[in-house]
């Protein structure tokens, strides 16, 4: 079940400031928004609930995402295996760290 976080960005389409635009609260029965400070009309559950799917996706990809930074190491690290190694030695992994962690379409 994706958080209400990744259904609010699911929703609004892009990332969403949890700080200053949307403060999300529980007090013991779940996340609710607290306070919406957009532009955009605040969604109803019923809204939220229908993008379920896309938001796990969401989630599911922000993993991946994460692993994959891990797995890129470092700027420094990039650098130094360019530098030893070659640009296309670097691109080569990286796409190889992509094949082998793949986000979902």
């Amino acid at each position: 079940m994706a958080s209400l976080k990744n259904k609010i960005e699911t929703f609004l389409g892009t990332e969403v400031d949890f700080i200053n635009d949307v403060i999300l609260q529980n007090d013991g029965d779940g996340d609710y928004i607290k306070v919406w400070n957009l532009d955009s009309a605040q969604p109803t559950e019923s809204e939220l609930n229908a993008i379920e799917d896309e938001a796990d996706k969401l989630e599911r990809n922000n993993i991946v995402i994460t692993k994959r930074k891990r797995l890129y190491g470092s700027l420094e690290q990039q650098i130094e295996n360019i530098i030893e190694n070659g640009l296309q030695a670097e691109i080569d992994r990286v796409n190889q760290i992509k094949a082998d962690n793949p986000k979902e379409s």
